[in-house]
C-alpha cells in the first residue's frame, strides 16, 4: 500500500464489523468483509475474498493482494461500512 494506513479509521471499521456483523465462531462478517483477532487480541485481521489485512501492535500492518483493483474494491467496502453504520 502506497499511502499510510489510517489506524483510527481501521479500528473504527473493525469495531463496526464486530458490532453489526454476523458472528461465526470467533469471526464477524459484514458486507463481504470478515474481521477477527488472534488469540491474544493484539493483531486484527480484516479481509475479503481477495485482500487480507493484518494490523498489529504499534500500528504495524501488512496487506496481501494480487492487484490494485482488488485493493481499491476492498477499501471501498471498508469506507461503505464506516459510512453506513
Amino acid at each position: 500500500m502506497k499511502n499510510e494506513l489510517d489506524s483510527k479509521f481501521l479500528l473504527r471499521v473493525f469495531d463496526k464489523i464486530r458490532q453489526f456483523g454476523a458472528k461465526e465462531n470467533e469471526q464477524y462478517k459484514l458486507n463481504g468483509i470478515t474481521a477477527f483477532t488472534d488469540h491474544d487480541g493484539y493483531t486484527l485481521y480484516i479481509e475479503d475474498a481477495n485482500v487480507k489485512l493484518q494490523f498489529g501492535f504499534h500500528n504495524q500492518y501488512h496487506f496481501d493482494y494480487d492487484n490494485n483493483e482488488q485493493y481499491q474494491a476492498f477499501e471501498k467496502k471498508l469506507k461503505s461500512i464506516d459510512k453506513s453504520h
